[in-house]
């Protein structure tokens, strides 16, 4: 219980901190104040503080109290930061170092995924993908088997400290794959490009899976760049993964493109082996 009561109010206090609340340099209320207002006790008030100072979020000290510390402090690779600020709405900054990010990562582990990839490595990445497409054809959570993708990609470069990153990244990617998920054709348009990455990775071909993922990368850059650009209010990402909704396509043509698809893979993989 008394887990479920740190949990709660880590959430409760890391959101307000993130949406501005409490302001940079802005000390937090006494701990009697705190108590009474999250209706939890000092012990459970004192471990979420430790928490959100180890989150970087918080800077406690003998006469200066608890306060809180800049963005620029904040560590952007815990999913919990990243899960309040997705939570509070996304910024540009946050979007644009994410799209920065991508390109300095994902590129290099996919070049290694095409050199070490095994085959159990290939499955989980083909069923990653195999989900995608079914979301895009049925309807479904694409996101989550696009996350499984890409983290399929990332493992498969037997790196462990790419590996280990791939579990940081779990929650910046989603925040990207969520908006392009709300883009009209956004995964449609997507799923051919991610194809390619994993036809050159399961070719064996470094400079061409490299290629491939930054034609991905910038593809995911031309969704944020039109959010952007509509002046609407950036999304806030829930704790769910947003469901795509298809419309029903006559019974001949579906049969006609997957005809196509197939003959499109299975054309792509024999000339790539």
């Amino acid at each position: 219980m008394s887990k479920n009561f740190h949990r709660h109010t880590l959430d409760l206090l890391g959101h307000a901190i993130l949406s501005g609340r409490y302001a940079v340099g802005a000390s937090l209320p006494p701990e009697p104040l705190l108590c009474e207002e999250f209706g939890v006790s000092r012990t459970v008030i004192r471990e979420v503080i430790k928490s959100l100072v180890a989150k970087g979020l918080l800077f406690t000290g003998p006469k200066v109290g608890t306060r809180v510390l800049p963005d620029a402090d904040w560590n952007w690779f815990d999913p919990d930061v990243v899960a309040w600020q997705a939570q509070c709405g996304l910024t540009p900054e946050f979007l644009k170092d994410l799209q920065e990010l991508r390109r300095v990562v994902e590129p290099a582990a996919v070049r290694l995924a095409a050199e070490r990839a095994t085959s159990e490595d290939i499955a989980v990445i083909e069923a990653a993908y195999a989900g995608m497409k079914k979301a895009v054809e049925e309807g479904g959570d694409y996101v989550t088997h696009d996350m499984r993708f890409h983290q399929g990609l990332l493992q498969a470069s037997h790196n462990r400290m790419l590996v280990q990153m791939s579990k940081a990244l779990n929650a910046l990617l989603r925040t990207s794959f969520e908006i392009s998920t709300r883009i009209k054709d956004g995964p449609k348009n997507s799923l051919p490009l991610h194809r390619a990455v994993l036809n050159a990775v399961i070719a064996r071909e470094p400079a061409k899976a490299e290629r491939a993922i930054m034609v991905l990368i910038e593809g995911a850059k031309d969704d944020i760049d039109l959010v952007l650009s509509s002046r609407k209010k950036l999304p806030m990402v829930s704790g769910m993964a947003t469901p795509i909704k298809t419309q029903a396509q006559p019974k001949t043509m579906s049969k006609a493109m997957s005809k196509m698809n197939i003959s499109k893979s299975g054309a792509a993989l024999a000339k790539n082996h």
